[in-house]
């Protein structure tokens, strides 16, 4: 996709021409170049190259506004005329809109760019070093990689370009016995040692899926949430608790964390992390993104504030995403090495993922969900057995409060897999977490 800044930014100047009296425009630019590949039983069955561009236009006049999605070619003349018949469906319907008495727009002329050149691995040598690990093995999953373009210019003078690189490789080993590890890689740099060091760890774990399977009751358990386990929880949490909006409506599972009457431990530290991530520092309406402290020593430190709620609720804005969910969240490491992390854990439970996570009792962040694919059952700090799929029920402010005994110093980067419509920029980078009592259900 050469030279889609170049595009971008004329197909930004083409609305500024079209622009009748009274009227204001945002342009917001999502596009991707994109390698495909999916695998079964370690074999390549399908691959496929994905090139595409969306722009959602935003007409505003007389405190109204409207937005429309236009499929964008390549072709600077053709997008251009496309763009333009946009507009003049955009004001077809914009005079029977009411007043939005909520209306935000940022009028400010701020200038982004972030543009990572970072090479990645041509698609042959990916192939070579995952049929090299995966020889013998029943390996299921998908490679994605390639660039992400996001672009926004208005005509009050902002202009964002964000350009990042990026692969993941989400894969799952299948045993005899129909059970399976799931393991992935992810980020900027492809690089051959962590990558085989990754696979190492997941065939070992398919090794003890082989043992007898642990049945467990329910009750209280130590705990190891390796850092896929630990995303799906704080997924859950980045969703609306750190939101300005579901906190001043008492919609956040952080109510309690807000008002001083609960607390996470002095372990915990939070962060909306711009610099550096794979997320643009502005979002769809004009918003530009700022660092947010969300947590400091286990206590609230900040609120994600998207601009109508700033003006909604007297706040100041620092988040461009309506939803005021994180994009780029960082956990501070802990202290206890990762590889002394079941050493450390003793006797309890090696958590490698979670999924099915939903709030059981929102107001006390108690959270309810399903160990998924490999958890073990350790003793004396090694891996005994696998354990049966199990449910958990416990509150945040356990989990990550009293109960949380250590972080580990490594982090693992953790970026989203989802490629429904296209491919995604949230991220994390988390660490693992020691926990010493985890609630099972059932």
């Amino acid at each position: 996709m050469a030279d889609a800044e170049s595009r971008f930014t004329a197909l930004a100047e083409s609305l500024r021409t079209n622009l009748q009296a009274g009227e204001d425009f945002s342009l917001w630019y999502s596009a991707e170049e994109s390698e495909f590949i999916r695998f079964n039983r370690a074999q390549v069955r399908q691959a496929g190259h994905v090139i595409q561009a969306i722009g959602r236009l935003r007409l505003i006049r007389d405190d109204r506004s409207a937005e429309i999605a236009i499929t964008l070619s390549g072709d600077l003349e053709s997008d251009r005329q496309h763009l333009a018949e946009g507009l003049v469906q955009l004001r077809l319907v914009i005079c029977q809109l009411p007043p939005d008495p909520y209306l935000q727009v940022e009028r400010s002329a701020w200038h982004r760019r972030a543009v990572d050149d970072a090479a990645l691995p041509d698609c042959t040598s990916v192939l070579a070093e995952i049929d090299k690990e995966a020889n013998g093995l029943d390996l299921v999953g998908i490679y994605a990689a390639g660039p992400l373009y996001r672009g926004f210019a208005n005509s009050f003078g902002a202009l964002g370009w964000h350009a990042a690189h990026c692969f993941n490789f989400d894969w799952s080993l299948f045993h005899a016995n129909h059970q399976a590890v799931k393991a992935d890689y992810a980020g900027a740099r492809w690089d051959a040692t962590d990558f085989a060091s990754r696979f190492t760890n997941a065939r070992q774990q398919l090794e003890h899926l082989g043992k007898p399977v642990r049945h467990l009751q329910p009750g209280d358990y130590r705990a190891y949430l390796a850092p896929a386990a630990l995303d799906e929880v704080l997924g859950m949490l980045s969703w609306t608790g750190f939101s300005a909006r579901a906190l001043a409506n008492k919609e956040s599972p952080l109510q309690r964390l807000q008002d001083g009457s609960a607390c996470f431990s002095p372990l915990l530290n939070l962060d909306e992390q711009v610099a550096g991530a794979l997320a643009p520092a502005f979002g769809p309406e004009g918003a530009p993104r700022s660092d947010v402290a969300l947590v400091r020593d286990g206590k609230l430190a900040g609120q994600l504030v998207y601009p109508r709620s700033a003006r909604e609720y007297g706040l100041e804005a620092n988040c461009a995403d309506a939803n005021e969910a994180t994009q780029s969240l960082v956990m501070g490491p802990g202290t206890l090495p990762a590889d002394k992390a079941l050493e450390q854990l003793d006797h309890g439970l090696y958590i490698g993922n979670l999924w099915y996570l939903n709030w059981s009792d929102l107001p006390a962040a108690r959270m309810t969900g399903m160990t998924r694919f490999a958890t073990f059952w350790v003793e004396d700090g090694q891996i005994q057995a696998p354990v049966d799929t199990m449910r958990f029920d416990d509150s945040l402010f356990s989990l990550l409060g009293d109960q949380l005994e250590a972080l580990t110093q490594e982090r693992q980067l953790r970026l989203s897999s989802s490629t429904y419509g296209e491919r995604q920029t949230w991220s994390a980078l988390l660490p693992g977490a020691l926990v010493g009592n985890l609630k099972l259900t059932l």
